[in-house]
C-alpha cells in the first residue's frame, strides 16, 4: 500500500514540475519591446533619398543655427504616421517606436557632441554619406579658421517622431528634437565669436535617419539635417 501512495507522490511531483517549467519559459519567452533597442553604431547600406528631402536639408545648420521656440510634445502617432509606421514594423518585425525613439536621442546627443569637438571618428557610424562630407567639411573649416565650438546640451524637451515611410526597402524615420542648448564658439585667443556662455537657448532640430529593413544590422543612419525656423 505504501508502494502505491509513494508512486502517485512521483507522479505528482513530476506534474507539478512540468507545470513550473512550462509557466516559466512562458514567463521568460515574453517580449516587452525593451529587451534589443533600436541601434546606432555601424552603418547600414546607402539608400535613396526621400522625394520629401530636399538637397538643402543634408547641409549642416548646427553652428548658428536658428532657434525656434519649443513645441510641446506630439501626441502618440495616427493617421498616416501611424500607418507607415505598421509598414515599417512588417517589413522589419524588429522595429521597435519605443526603442528607435530612444536611439535617436542617444544619436542626437552623440552627433552634436562629436561635431563640437571635431571628432570625425565617432561621427562616421552614424551618418550617412553624404551628411558626413557636409559635418567633416564644417568641422575643417571651423579648424581651418583656427575656431573651436562649446556645446552643452542642457536638456532635451522633446524627441517626437514625425513622419514615417517605407520605400521599398528603405524606411525613413524623422524625428523632431526640442533641446536646451548651450553654444559658443571662440577664436584661437578664446574670445567668444560667436554665442553666448551664459544664454541657454531653446533649438529645434528635424533629423531623418533611415535604414534597409532587410539588413541584418539594426542600426539606423542620419540622412538629413534641419533647424526649424
Amino acid at each position: 500500500m505504501s508502494d502505491g501512495f509513494a508512486f502517485f507522490d512521483i507522479i505528482f511531483i513530476a506534474m507539478v514540475a512540468a507545470f513550473l517549467i512550462l509557466r516559466l519559459r512562458s514567463v521568460l519567452g515574453r517580449r516587452t519591446g525593451e529587451e534589443n533597442p533600436e541601434r546606432w553604431t555601424t552603418r547600414a547600406p546607402r539608400s535613396a533619398p526621400a522625394p520629401a528631402e530636399r538637397p538643402n536639408d543634408n547641409v549642416v545648420r548646427l553652428p548658428g543655427r536658428d532657434n525656434g521656440d519649443a513645441a510641446p510634445a506630439a501626441a502618440p502617432a495616427s493617421g498616416p504616421l501611424e500607418a507607415a509606421l505598421t509598414q515599417i514594423k512588417v517589413a522589419d518585425p524588429n522595429f521597435d517606436p519605443r526603442g528607435f525613439a530612444k536611439g535617436a536621442q542617444a544619436a542626437f546627443e552623440t552627433i552634436v557632441g562629436a561635431f563640437a569637438q571635431g571628432d570625425a571618428a565617432a561621427l562616421r557610424p552614424l551618418l550617412a554619406d553624404e551628411v558626413y562630407d557636409n559635418f567633416a567639411a564644417a568641422v575643417r573649416e571651423r579648424q581651418k579658421a583656427k575656431r573651436t565650438l562649446e556645446t552643452t546640451i542642457i536638456a532635451i524637451k522633446s524627441c517626437d517622431v514625425i513622419d514615417a515611410r517605407l520605400d521599398g526597402r528603405t524606411a525613413f524615420v524623422t524625428v523632431k528634437f526640442v533641446s536646451e542648448q548651450v553654444n559658443v564658439t571662440r577664436d584661437a585667443d578664446g574670445s567668444v565669436v560667436e554665442g553666448d556662455p551664459n544664454a541657454v537657448a531653446t533649438v529645434t532640430d528635424v533629423w531623418t535617419f533611415s535604414r534597409n529593413t532587410r539588413a541584418r544590422d539594426p542600426n539606423w543612419l542620419l540622412t538629413a539635417t534641419a533647424a526649424q525656423q
